[in-house]
């Protein structure tokens, strides 16, 4: 799962200007055909990110599931971290050159 988000997950501009991360908290219920329903956010950090969150677990899919042969609604939490992409560091190449200098004398 961390990997499906990971890759679907898209960092909302708003929080990149304000520099914004954090983690969201969303509950959800699971049907009997692994679908995802009512999701909700339960702690939040604004700033589109929130949105992104609910979006996310829209696009989850889960296995049809029965409890002791009942088909029943299962319910769960995620989080959903939002972490600011770090900058590549700068490529700085220093050249340092040693030189002697020798006095022939003739």
């Amino acid at each position: 799962m961390d990997a499906f988000i990971s890759a679907n997950l898209c960092y909302p501009e708003e929080a990149m200007k304000n520099k914004v991360d954090g983690s969201v908290y969303v509950k959800f219920d699971i049907d009997v055909f692994g679908v995802v329903h009512h999701a909700a956010v339960i702690q939040g950090i604004g700033h589109g990110c929130d949105e992104e969150a609910l979006r996310l677990v829209g696009l989850l899919q889960f296995e049809k599931k029965k409890y002791r042969g009942l088909k029943v609604t299962f319910h769960s939490k995620l989080t959903i971290h939002f972490r600011l992409p770090t900058p590549p560091a700068p490529v700085t190449q220093e050249i340092k050159i040693n030189y002697t200098y020798v006095e022939k004398k003739p």
